[in-house]
């Protein structure tokens, strides 16, 4: 349920382009349903890894990466030092991090590059499900790691270097989308409230949304580079 706008493309954009994706072996870790895989395979020699098999039989029809496999973040089915890039988006608030990290490392060739987009905490300032679930904002900030312990972490991994940028963006749902949304549980967050909590939100949803809500994203891309 997650849109494919130019939102989307500017994010893909900045991850194959910092990650200096096009002409390598890349891994797509946490690959989903494939939709930032069928980008990459567009452009370079791409494996995807998920740890949902339902998730990768999505992926299969729509990708032609070169390989798909079963397996999660922290214990990669692949040998040592086999790719030349590695990427992870909306997947690092998901997984043991440092033992993620590590993994990606482990794979990656020397001086391979790992390229990372996650939200930025500041992006739950002003989130706009944050009236709707009150606890959501707690959550996810526990979550999301800051730029100071994202750099932390992937030196701790065995990255050498580890350079964060940041992108803001803005959009716009009707009100309609916006309902959808909300009822599919678009995001992870919403399995992590109360039932009740999420009742009451929906029920607020359906009485008070505008016709349209305007919402800002701020990204984090972080870039790190093996040893």
């Amino acid at each position: 349920m997650r849109p494919y706008d130019a939102n989307w493309r500017e994010v893909a954009g900045a991850l194959i382009r910092e990650g200096d994706i096009a002409g390598r072996r890349v891994l797509d870790v946490g690959c989903g349903t494939g939709r930032f895989l069928a980008q990459i395979a567009e452009i370079a020699k791409a494996w995807g890894v998920d740890a949902s098999p339902e998730m990768l039989e999505v992926a299969r029809a729509r990708t032609n990466a070169s390989g798909l496999k079963l397996g999660s973040a922290e214990e990669l089915p692949f040998k040592d030092g086999w790719f030349e890039r590695a990427t992870m988006w909306l997947v690092a608030h998901l997984v043991d991090r440092p033992r993620a990290f590590a993994e990606a490392s482990r794979v990656l060739a020397a001086d391979g590059r790992f390229a990372i987009a996650t939200f930025d905490p500041s992006y739950f300032d002003e989130f706009w499900l944050n009236e709707l679930f009150p606890s959501m904002e707690t959550i996810d900030r526990a979550r999301f790691p800051l730029a100071e312990q994202l750099e932390a972490e992937l030196v701790g991994a065995g990255f050498s270097q580890a350079r964060m940028l940041r992108l803001s963006q803005r959009g716009s749902l009707d009100r309609t989308t916006a309902l959808e949304r909300i009822r599919g549980k678009h995001i992870s967050t919403f399995d992590l409230i109360s039932d009740e909590e999420y009742a009451q939100g929906l029920e607020r949803a359906e009485r008070e949304l505008p016709e349209r809500v305007d919402y800002r994203q701020e990204w984090l891309i972080a870039v790190a580079v093996r040893a």
